[in-house]
C-alpha cells in the first residue's frame, strides 16, 4: 500500500548520504544518523588537534532533507556531527545519542531537544500513527583503556518501527564507531536477528595504529555472530583516516558465507527494506 511521498507504509527506505550519514523513512516518519556534510576537501575536527580530510562528497546537503523527526547520533566527533550540520539543523529537532553528547548539544550549541540515553534505555518517536523506538546499545570506541578516556562515548542503536500502539514490524541495528569485544553478544540476546544492520567500518587508525573502528574481518564476525537479516556497510573509504576498504569486508563476509545478507548500496544509494518474513532488500 502506498504511504505519503510515494513510500510503502510497512517498509523502511534508506538513502546512504556517505559516511555514516543514512537518512530512514518508514512512512510520514523521517530520521537521520550521523549527520556529516562536510565536503571532499574539508576536514573533520577529532579532537587534541587530530583532524582528517573528507575524500568523498555527501550525496544530500541539509537543505535537500525532509522535514525531519530525529537525529540518532552515535557519538559526537567531527565525521559524525560536524560544524555544518551544527549550523544547519533544526535546533528544534529531537537528538537522541549518548549522555555526553547530549549534553554538549544543549548547552554550548543550543539543540534543546536532546536525549542522553543510557545504555538499553529507550525512547520513542512518533508521527501520524507509526513510531519509532531507538534503544541505546553498547558500543566501544578504542580497546586500550587509556584510549578509550580520550575518546567520546558511543553508542549502539536499535530502531524498532511500527504503528503506535502496535508491535515492532522492523528492527535496525546500527552498530556506531564500535569495535568487535564480548559485550556486543548482550544485543543478539536481547534482539535476536535484527531485520538490517548498518555497520560502521572503515578500520579508522589514530597516530600510533590504535584501530578505533571495526575493520572488514571484525565486521564480517559481528555479522556472524549477530546474524541480522541484512547488512548494509557504511562509514568507509570516506576519511584519511580510514585504512580498511569496503572490499576487506565484502571479501571477509563471502568467507564466512554471509556474501547473500550484503545490501549493495554505495554513496548516494537508496534502498528499500519491506517488513515482513523472508522479505529482501530492494536496491533503487
Amino acid at each position: 500500500m502506498a504511504g505519503t511521498d510515494g513510500f510503502t507504509d510497512d517498509a523502511l527506505d534508506l538513502r546512504f548520504i556517505g559516511n555514516a550519514t543514512v537518512l530512514l523513512r518508514y512512512g510520514p516518519l523521517a530520521l537521520l544518523t550521523d549527520p556529516n556534510f562536510l565536503h571532499r576537501g574539508e576536514y573533520a575536527h577529532l579532537g587534541y588537534g587530530l583532524l582528517s580530510r573528507r575524500l568523498t562528497e555527501p550525496a544530500l546537503a541539509p537543505e535537500d532533507l525532509p522535514r525531519l523527526d530525529g537525529v540518532v547520533l552515535s557519538h559526537l566527533h567531527g565525521d559524525h556531527w560536524d560544524r555544518r550540520a551544527r549550523r544547519s539543523l533544526d535546533r528544534t529537532v529531537p537528538v537522541l545519542s549518548t549522555p555526553h553528547a547530549a549534553r554538549r548539544l544543549r548547552v554550548l550549541h543550543g539543540f534543546r531537544r536532546t536525549a542522553g540515553l543510557r545504555t538499553w534505555q529507550a525512547l520513542t518517536l512518533d508521527r501520524k500513527g507509526v513510531r519509532a523506538t531507538v534503544t541505546a546499545l553498547p558500543g566501544r570506541h578504542a580497546g586500550h583503556p587509556v584510549l578509550r578516556g580520550l575518546l567520546p562515548p558511543v553508542m549502539g542503536s536499535m530502531i524498532e518501527f511500527g504503528a503506535v500502539g502496535g508491535p515492532a514490524r522492523l528492527r535496525l541495528y546500527v552498530s556506531g564507531d564500535t569495535l568487535l569485544y564480548d559485550g556486543l553478544a548482550e544485543i543478539g540476546r536481547r534482539f535476536p536477528a535484527a531485520d538490517l544492520a548498518v555497520l560502521h567500518l572503515g578500520g579508522t587508525r589514530l597516530p600510533g595504529g590504535f584501530l578505533v573502528t571495526m575493520n572488514g574481518a571484525q565486521g564480517a564476525e559481528l555479522v556472524r555472530r549477530l546474524r541480522p537479516r541484512a547488512v548494509l556497510p557504511v562509514h568507509y573509504e570516506d576519511y584519511t583516516v580510514m585504512r580498511s576498504p569496503l572490499s576487506a569486508f565484502l571479501a571477509e563476509a563471502g568467507r564466512l558465507g554471509l556474501a547473500d545478507r550484503i545490501v549493495p548500496c554505495p554513496h548516494g544509494g537508496r534502498a528499500c527494506l519491506p517488513a515482513g518474513p523472508g522479505a529482501t532488500p530492494v536496491v533503487r
